[in-house]
């Protein structure tokens, strides 16, 4: 491959980065938002953790169609349409005159973003050869981290001085002027800058494993355990830190803005430099990579029990200490685990084995707000909600060690019939 068509490979990876950059300033907005809301709405935490969810819900159901037109259409034209949609979402929730309204806004938010992932790992496999995805894939992964570290701070700071309904309008002008770039600047690679070969024949690319086959596979089912438990953490923290700070920690809202950065920022660069430079730089110079992937993917995982830290923090500085160890440690895996399925997914089955994944992931994403909610409402504290999240980390990792086990590639029903 020419000098150029690396050039336009990591041209293409800061650009899906930028876009799930803007699409989480979209999801974050919500999240400073609570005070305001609550004001204007009179809403409750538990109904407030329900429109935290709320676009999940619509994310997760459109999974599937997204991801045919996907591959009948190809990455740009289902990225432009479905930024357009994005856009429009947030001009809405600025528009809401209630809280139906704005249920209705963040369903329309999850349809519109729910390609994003998909269509940046389907363009991942096409412009980047395996041995360049890892940090390729942290690209747009660790955007999401970095998000919240610049994007809670900026909209908070913006809500604070002209409210709540312009900052949704704000990110909807982003989202807009992002449409724009994604769709004058990407394209989907011509024959010769194909990261793999696309020769073969179309009976061989008919062949895949079925869903049925793969929901019974011991790796699928501890890959979507194991990684819905990073997801419950991640969306814990994404939609209720700026209140856990606020509420629990007695700082005031404009502080948690700020503080909330400090962790986002350690996950960005755990993402980036754990994730995704130091696997494929260690599997580069030959280490197993089994193992450096196994270790990673585990081991960060494991470090996301410091949330449970967080539970008995008395004091800002504890409080950041323990969520930046935690969601810093799940950072790192996350590249591992969003790079599994094209490890381990039967030929032709790469795109169902990620559905599955991301499908858990969404459960997670729904869950996670809801169900703090409902306990920060009942009992006053983060304490238990801190607490479930542990508990489902504890389960994702066994899941990890005695389902996924080895990272290598489940065999397709007829090999697995002529091996008995």
């Amino acid at each position: 491959m020419s000098l150029g068509n690396q050039r336009n490979r990591w041209t293409i990876a800061a650009l899906l980065g930028v876009g799930v950059l803007v699409n989480y300033f979209d999801r974050v907005n919500l999240t400073v938002s609570h005070d305001a809301l609550r004001a204007d709405f009179g809403i409750s935490d538990i109904t407030f953790g329900f429109l935290l969810g709320a676009y999940n819900w619509t994310y997760a159901a459109t999974q599937l169609p997204w991801g045919v037109l996907l591959d009948r259409l190809g990455v740009r034209r289902v990225g432009c349409v479905s930024t357009l949609i994005w856009s429009a979402a947030s001009f809405a929730a600025a528009l809401s005159r209630s809280i139906p309204a704005f249920f209705g806004a963040r369903f329309l938010l999850g349809i519109g973003e729910a390609p994003t992932f998909p269509a940046n790992a389907k363009a991942v496999g096409l412009w980047f050869p395996a041995e360049q995805r890892g940090l390729a894939t942290s690209f747009f992964d660790s955007a999401a981290k970095f998000s919240s570290a610049v994007g809670v701070p900026l909209i908070g700071l913006l809500l604070l001085h002209v409210g709540w309904r312009l900052s949704f309008a704000a990110t909807g002008v982003i989202s807009l002027l992002y449409f724009a770039l994604f769709c004058g600047v990407y394209r989907d690679p011509v024959e010769h800058e194909l990261s793999a070969p696309t020769n073969g024949s179309s009976a061989t690319r008919q062949v895949h494993a079925a869903l049925g086959y793969l929901l019974r596979q011991p790796k699928v089912i501890g890959l979507a355990i194991g990684f819905g438990s990073y997801n419950y953490v991640f969306y814990l923290l994404l939609t209720w830190l700026p209140v856990y700070l606020s509420r629990a920690l007695h700082i005031n809202l404009a502080a948690s803005f700020l503080y909330t950065g400090v962790p986002w920022l350690i996950a960005t660069a755990t993402d980036l430099v754990i994730g995704g430079w130091l696997v494929d730089h260690l599997i580069h110079r030959g280490w197993n990579a089994n193992r450096v992937r196994t270790v990673i993917l585990i081991g960060g995982t494991a470090m996301g029990l410091g949330i449970l830290g967080g539970a008995h923090a008395h004091t800002p500085a504890q409080a950041l200490f323990w969520i930046s160890f935690s969601i810093g440690g799940l950072s790192a895996a996350a590249p591992v685990g969003w790079s599994i399925p094209s490890l381990i997914a039967p030929r032709n089955s790469v795109g169902t084995v990620g559905g599955i994944l991301n499908f858990s992931n969404q459960i997670s994403g729904i869950a996670a707000p809801i169900i703090t909610g409902f306990l920060v409402n009942g009992r006053q504290s983060f304490a238990a909600a801190f607490f479930v999240a542990g508990a489902y980390l504890i389960i994702g990792i066994a899941a990890y060690i005695f389902l996924l086990r080895e990272i290598s590639i489940i065999p397709m029903p007829d090999e697995t019939a002529s091996t008995n």
